[in-house]
């Protein structure tokens, strides 16, 4: 069963709002065993609309569509989809009756245009919407010989999610045939695409009932496993199955078999090892700081550490010497070493990281005035040895920080290991 998503209104095509009905629906659709092979942003043009809807039941078994139920002129969605399945609108009493008493009650004057609110597609059934004005509607028609399941939501996330959870999540299950869906993740940092699908293809391609997906960014590659069976055992086994496969070829280049993050994996191994961690940061900024205090209880391993940004403050902090900054820069070999042994005594972890790179512009005096933007130290010592990384990270201010700081979780995850 393929189902799409019709996400109505021209504010969607702006860059000030976003789209997010489409991934609640999305989620409460892959829990029924249904794949969602399409979505559709469509502004509020009468004849855009009305295609979008034609070309959605000509493809899908299911569409939902999100939005466009209110009383203005724009809201053109009841209008749109009655015309896509050549059916009149019907003004239904008890809708209007109804809408009057919401008004009434608030001591409010309900203006013409809101009867167009109790207008429902002939043969739809009336999904009611206790948070809004605008009720759904849910429709089982024949569209060129084939059944189609539609329903009509309201565009605020408050209408739209009680009323697909009470009332299409039910009409649904008991429409479609048993599937159930299974998902496996396996998740991968600082090794290009390219590699990553080179290597594992001839092992995923092996399953054909398996969907996958790979996905790139922020220095890290996903590869999503999903698959649709009868039973609920069934979609796992097999999403197992590829995902052990892939993980045998990948090795200790995957860092998580179940969606953590690189941060949720380093605290974990450092909890499990019993190690405890400090940071010293200067060109990142406490990005690394920031990614560890994100997930909760990381203070139980995760000790602190210092933003060390200027000289001072890495002499201050850190008890990095100065004659190691005169002699070698900001940016070198001598000065990462010296931030991690430093916060290392200072805090009194077991581990300890550091970084300090260039992020751009670039420096404007001293010995690191002629080192390129991107190159970056990184530092990691257990008190006894201390390894020391050299990078050159291309691209963004932002980027160079990002990417230090996976490199540094990645450089202590490799350790730990």
């Amino acid at each position: 069963m393929l189902a799409e998503i019709i996400a109505v209104g021209s504010e969607l095509l702006t860059p000030y709002r976003q789209d997010t009905n489409s991934l609640y629906l999305t989620a409460g659709l892959n829990e029924l065993g249904v794949t969602v092979a399409f979505k559709t942003i469509v502004g509020d043009q009468r004849e855009h609309l009305a295609s979008s809807v034609e070309i959605a039941l000509t493809r899908a078994d299911i569409v939902l569509l999100s939005g466009g139920l209110g009383p203005t002129e724009d809201d053109l969605t009841r209008e749109c989809v009655a015309q896509a399945l050549h059916l009149p609108l019907e003004r239904d009493q008890l809708l209007l009756d109804e809408l009057q008493q919401r008004f009434s009650a608030r001591n409010l004057q309900m203006t013409e245009n809101n009867r167009r609110q109790a207008d429902h597609i002939h043969g739809s059934t009336i999904l009611p919407n206790r948070n809004g004005s605008a009720p759904g509607q849910w429709l089982e028609v024949t569209f060129n010989g084939r059944r189609r399941l539609v329903a009509l939501l309201p565009g605020p996330p408050a209408e739209l999610q009680p009323i697909f959870d009470s009332e299409c999540k039910p009409r649904l299950a008991a429409a479609l045939p048993p599937n159930h869906l299974a998902r496996r993740q396996l998740r991968m940092t600082l090794i290009p695409e390219s590699h990553v699908d080179a290597r594992s293809a001839p092992i995923y391609k092996r399953f054909s009932d398996v969907q996958t997906t790979i996905l790139a960014g922020n220095a890290e590659i996903q590869l999503h496993f999903s698959c649709v069976k009868p039973t609920l055992a069934e979609a796992e086994a097999r999403v197992e199955a590829v995902a052990d496969a892939v993980s045998r070829e990948m090795g200790d280049d995957v860092f998580s078999w179940s969606g953590e993050s690189l941060e949720e994996v380093v605290l974990l191994m450092l909890g499990v090892r019993h190690h405890t961690l400090a940071v010293a940061e200067s060109c990142t900024g406490g990005l690394i700081g920031q990614r560890l205090t994100s997930i909760p209880n990381s203070s139980r391993v995760f000790l602190g550490g210092a933003i060390a940004y200027s000289n001072r403050s890495k002499t201050a902090l850190a008890d990095v010497p100065s004659y190691l900054i005169d002699e070698h820069g900001t940016v070198s070999e001598a000065v990462a070493r010296a931030l991690a042994e430093g916060i290392r005594r200072r805090i009194g972890s077991s581990l300890a990281l550091s970084v300090t790179g260039i992020a751009g512009p670039g420096t404007p005096g001293g010995r690191d005035a002629q080192k390129p933007v991107g190159l970056v130290y990184l530092a990691l010592t257990d008190g006894k040895e201390t390894q020391v990384k050299e990078l050159n990270i291309h691209g963004s201010r932002e980027r160079i920080r990002l990417w230090a700081a996976q490199h540094a979780l990645e450089m202590l995850r490799r350790r730990l290991l």
